[in-house]
């Protein structure tokens, strides 16, 4: 077993002394001899093994944190010296420890949100929703919306007899909640699904042109069915909108304090201790910020500016760049925009017209001259970009301005990231590392579309194109990780398991060839995230000096079986060297 060798530990501990006593080292000449000091630390954990993910130290047995930072890591009795009266120890009785997850795309109010509302995720058949709907109905006081997310037609076995788009018409669903208008989106996030009374308060009849990048689906008859595709979604969610500014200011704070505190809560059970959220209005920003300032923020986020006009940012983004604000606990330096919709909604922009609906080749989301408008404003500002990218289409567009304005501008090592990238020509592929573009990318992706991926692309380009992991790590690419929560749980281990193993429900694998081993694995939801947000020297590996967010598991990711992976539980949470979660 590799440890951190006295030498390292030796040099940590000399810096220490330095800092705290405000000495100089003595000259060379003097060739005094150093002593080390005998640092006392807050909390050591020891007795298992620590996968520091830091190539320097590799892996170890114990680690000592003091004032919420790491002291040393090294073998249990070099940590043992570090032991004093008032340190607390926790024995990992031979689990192990790696750094704190880091949710590289997600939606943190969205992920508080969906546990305030349906969890569609299970239904396998358009019945179930509606039984789901008809309950909630019985709660609710007539004109109040009902709210769900996470359905999705190709888990409906059998599908609809009657559908459009494979949806069926919202009748069924419009009966059981007359008085009740029901939004329900998709689990993508790029579709949803309203019923009779939420089409009226749209506005959404027959008459009803489609809206630029939104297709209102319609049955035989011109009708509208409920199902509304990318862009057509906005006027319910408008109407939905409408109806909560009734809320007074308290309601409203109430509510973002609790979608807060149930997305912490579920974060940190599944052992993410930071969290990338793509993105959030200037408004919820001003939340974020009030929380960090108060230390209520339950994890780390770095968020990216999202829904506001190109005008709007341009002028507001110098007062909402934050690096580190309140503790380390909230970062703002990011502007969030979207080229394409989803793969499963055929909104995906792709090269070649979808296998399944060959009258499309996806719905573009942002005309790519006010995508440049904002890549402009980013550079102006010293903002990231980050653009959502499926379709090859969609991501050949993006590196394409990408390059354009590196190159204009001269610059190097903006980290601008590519969110999802989920279908690649072979082309754009050595582009992600000469570029310096993060691919941005959920391993859980790969294996919950994986079975009706080949029905939208076809067989030999979905082997070519799909979730290729593989081919972007050897040409040399960073791949950020996460789980694109509420779109799928937010589980680390879930989305590992799929990186490595390309293993779906159903036992059959998607194009395995593509697999991340396991330290990549690991790597792309540690270091290689905080390096997507320029924080690979505070977060992503457990190295003295950088903070103390760490994860206990149950067993040993890097060598246990595959079979084994998906059972592997988060034992304990660590934020700042304190202990967050305890699972019960």
């Amino acid at each position: 077993m590799k440890t951190q060798t006295p030498i390292l530990l030796t040099t940590f501990f000399v810096s220490l002394v330095l800092m705290l006593t405000g000495c100089s080292p003595a000259p060379d000449d003097t060739e005094q001899p150093v002593t080390e000091p005998q640092a006392q630390a807050d909390l050591v954990l020891t007795g298992g093994t620590v996968i520091s993910v830091d190539d320097e130290i590799g892996q170890a047995e114990a680690v000592a944190i003091r004032d919420g930072r790491i002291l040393a890591v090294g073998s249990a009795a070099e940590i043992e010296l570090m032991i004093g009266n008032d340190t607390e120890v926790i024995d990992l009785a031979g689990r192990t420890l790696i750094p704190g997850f880091i949710e590289g795309h997600g939606h943190f109010l969205g992920l508080g949100n969906a546990r305030m509302i349906l969890d569609l995720r299970p239904a396998t058949s358009f019945d179930e929703i509606v039984e789901q709907v008809a309950e909630a109905v019985a709660d609710a006081e007539p004109g109040t919306w009902i709210l769900g997310r996470g359905w999705h037609q190709e888990r409906w076995d059998p599908a609809p007899e009657v559908a459009f788009d494979g949806v069926p018409p919202h009748h069924a669903l419009s009966e059981v909640s007359p008085d009740n208008p029901v939004l329900l989106t998709h689990a993508s996030g790029h579709a949803s699904f309203a019923n009779a009374a939420a089409l009226a308060a749209a506005g959404i009849d027959a008459d009803t042109e489609d809206p630029e990048g939104g297709v209102i689906v319609r049955d035989d008859e011109g009708q509208p069915t409920g199902f509304l595709r990318q862009a057509a979604q906005l006027a319910v969610r408008r109407a939905h909108g409408e109806a909560e500014q009734a809320m007074s200011d308290e309601e409203r704070q109430a509510l973002f304090e609790r979608q807060v505190e149930l997305a912490g809560t579920e974060a940190l059970a599944h052992g993410v201790t930071s969290f990338h959220d793509q993105g959030s209005s200037f408004s919820d920003i001003d939340g974020f910020r009030r929380l960090a300032e108060q230390g209520n923020l339950p994890v780390r986020l770095h968020v990216a500016v999202r829904g506001e006009s190109n005008a709007d940012m341009d002028r507001k983004l110098p007062d909402y760049r934050m690096v580190g604000h309140g503790g380390h606990f909230l970062t703002v330096r990011a502007i969030k925009r979207q080229i394409d919709g989803a793969l499963g909604t055929h909104g995906a922009w792709l090269l070649e017209p979808y296998s399944d609906k060959p009258d499309t080749a996806g719905l573009p989301q942002t005309p790519v001259d006010d995508l440049r408008e904002t890549a402009e404003i980013a550079l102006r500002h010293g903002f990231q970009l980050n653009t959502h990218a499926i379709g090859d289409r969609g991501n050949r567009e993006t590196l394409d301005l990408y390059e354009a304005l590196f190159a204009e501008h001269d610059e190097t090592d903006l980290r601008w990231r590519i969110e999802h990238a989920q279908n690649l020509h072979p082309d754009e592929v050595p582009r992600f590392a000469e570029l310096g573009v993060i691919a941005s990318m959920q391993g859980i992706h790969a294996t919950s579309d994986g079975p009706w991926v080949p029905q939208r692309l076809g067989t030999e380009r979905a082997r070519e194109r799909a979730y290729v992991w593989r081919s972007l790590l050897d040409a040399g690419a960073t791949i950020c990780n996460g789980t694109d929560v509420p779109v799928e749980p937010i589980s680390p281990i879930a989305s590992y398991h799929a990186s490595v193993t390309r293993l779906m429900d159903h036992g059959e694998y998607f194009f395995p060839e593509q697999s991340m081993n396991r330290m990549e694995a690991l790597k792309s939801y540690t270091i290689d995230c905080a390096r997507a947000v320029f924080d690979e020297d505070l977060l992503g590996s457990i190295t003295p000096g950088k903070l103390a967010d760490l994860v206990v598991l149950d067993r040993n990711i890097l060598t246990i079986d595959d079979d084994e992976l998906a059972a592997t539980e988060v034992d304990m949470t660590l934020l700042g060297g304190q202990v967050v979660h305890v699972r019960e």
